[in-house]
């Protein structure tokens, strides 16, 4: 399966699909968003669990992938604890399959390779409609707060003292899948400040948060969105110096990155890693580590449903509709 992008309405970009139509398909298979291969009869908007037992994976090895904002083999190291404990819970080999775009994060969910990940806020929404994705947490501080915002970054002395000093210039987005990236951006850009690529500014794609950050540190780009999460970790790590930069826009909070599992895993593996990630022990361990840069030290419960629904409407303000071939 190959994905593809279609631009859409204006800046906004979308993966695109014919999905099933009909009344009898309709009334037989609830799927609202949902690809043609899943159903959603609860209307949580998640792909359910099949009901035919042969439709049930339950694989030796489970393959294990973290969002791809940053060098997998940071990830690698930071990841190997849990998936140590996930091991333990599951009775499973657990891999760590690192991959270097959003795209390839949700085919390999598509077509059977991956089993259990952590999807960037913006590629969610894809995530779940196009591969069965099944989010149930997020990382959370211990005072249950969560999520990061979306700031635009340039550099001392690049002329850019406010978003409208944007015009006629280039900035660097992501990936058309991200959300502080990309879709978020553009949408605040075109409603809050009438700003549209190609119209009042040359868009560029760096392809990841930290490609991005280093581009305006480095002064390779005059401008750029990334999510602050991203930024924390990087200045935490001596990569970037906070007097390099400079931010001149701040958005409300969203939320972060979704971890949960592949819609057709059999229902008493999906509990065991749900419980894996609930009751993992965070203190020393090289996940805490590495995350309480961000000041997160636990894993939260929530829903698809109610915690995205901001993300879904600024895919909705950006006349993007989710679909996959």
């Amino acid at each position: 399966m190959n994905m593809t992008t279609k631009l859409l309405s204006g800046a906004a970009f979308a993966f695109c699909l014919s999905l099933a139509t009909g009344p009898v398909a309709a009334q037989d298979c609830p799927r609202g968003d949902l690809d043609e291969r899943f159903c959603d009869a609860d209307g949580d908007l998640l792909a359910d669990t099949p009901t035919d037992e042969s439709e049930l994976i339950d694989p030796d090895t489970l393959i294990f992938a973290y969002t791809p904002v940053e060098d997998p083999a940071v990830y690698k190291e930071a990841w190997a604890d849990f998936l140590t404990h996930l091991e333990a819970e599951t009775g499973k080999k657990v891999t760590f399959f690192p991959v270097q775009n959003n795209a390839a994060q949700i085919e390999a969910m598509r077509s059977g390779r991956l089993h259990i990940a952590g999807f960037n806020t913006g590629s969610n929404p894809l995530a779940v409609n196009c591969a069965g994705f099944n989010p149930f947490t997020i990382m959370a501080a211990e005072d249950g707060s969560f999520g990061y915002e979306m700031e635009i970054l340039t550099y001392p002395g690049s002329g850019i003292e406010k978003v409208e000093d944007i015009s006629g210039k280039q900035l660097a987005f992501t990936s058309p899948t991200s959300n502080s990236g990309f879709k978020a951006p553009s949408a605040i850009l075109k409603s809050d400040f009438d700003l549209l690529p190609e119209r009042d500014f040359e868009p560029v794609y760096s392809g990841k948060h930290d490609n991005s950050i280093l581009g305006v540190a480095n002064k390779d780009y005059p401008a750029a969105s990334i999510a602050n999460s991203v930024l924390a970790r990087m200045i935490e790590r001596d990569v970037v110096k906070e007097e390099q930069l400079v931010s001149i826009y701040k958005s409300q909070t969203f939320p972060t990155t979704g971890y949960g599992v592949v819609y057709n895993l059999k229902p008493e593996l999906k509990e065991k890693i749900r419980n894996a990630f609930f009751n993992f022990e965070w203190d020393g361990t090289s996940l805490k580590e590495e995350f309480e840069k961000n000041g997160e030290g636990q894993f939260l419960e929530m829903t698809y449903q109610e915690y995205w629904e901001v993300i879904r409407k600024i895919d909705a303000a950006n006349g993007v509709s989710y679909a996959c071939e």
